[in-house]
């Protein structure tokens, strides 16, 4: 497993011209509506934070194809799908990211349920080889192991990774109130897409998550 994920890097940093950006987010609304629509349901239930960050990116790059693809042959060629593979740990080390088929397309409790069900399978070693094989970009949602902020590598042939932290009440007032800003990051490859179009795709993100009702 080490030594296939090694492999893996030391191509994409070898062969991936990477930039990197990132943005704090105001999570306010998006906690809020978590806890309207979840308070009375069962704990297997409910909603978590990283299904409306995973629900924002897939939402978001509707808007911003360049993201979402492949490059290979010399050309960056766009993906009609989009599948968000999903970072998850396997127990005895390593981590893999299988994809979760037409992210956008899928409510927030069916994408849930598909997340839990992704990681337990993960967990057990029960994953298909489809779902390694079938990720258009990658998400990795390190914020619940602690980390603040991560910069990912993007995984050949892919041309991105977001990246999300953990949310964590900042000194920064909205309304009267200091409100929790988890950093979201992007990687991303410099033949796909450049730093502005990035920067308007993180914005994006953020915009939708204003208005988690809308996800």
């Amino acid at each position: 497993m080490r030594a296939a994920i090694a492999a893996a890097i030391s191509r994409s940093k070898r062969e991936i011209p990477h930039y990197y950006l990132a943005h704090g987010i105001d999570v306010a609304a998006a906690r809020d509506r978590l806890t309207e629509v979840t308070a009375s349901r069962p704990p297997e239930q409910r909603l978590l934070l990283g299904a409306l960050f995973i629900k924002a990116t897939a939402l978001g790059i509707r808007r911003f194809p360049e993201f979402n693809g492949f490059f290979a042959e010399g050309s960056f060629r766009p993906s009609p799908a989009l599948h968000a593979g999903v970072a998850v740990t396997i127990r005895g080390g390593g981590l893999v990211a299988p994809a979760i088929h037409d992210t956008a397309d899928l409510d927030l409790d069916t994408l849930m349920a598909r997340m839990r069900d992704l990681v337990a399978r993960v967990r057990a070693g029960r994953f298909r080889g489809s779902e390694i094989a079938d990720p258009t970009i990658a998400v990795s949602r390190l914020g619940e192991r602690g980390v603040e902020t991560l910069f990912g590598v993007i995984y050949p042939p892919q041309v991105a990774i977001v990246g999300f932290g953990k949310a964590i009440d900042r000194p920064r007032v909205s309304e009267g109130r200091v409100v929790p800003r988890p950093t979201v990051t992007l990687a991303a490859d410099h033949r796909a897409s450049d730093g502005h179009r990035g920067v308007l795709f993180l914005a994006e993100v953020d915009r939708l998550l204003q208005r988690p009702v809308a996800l």
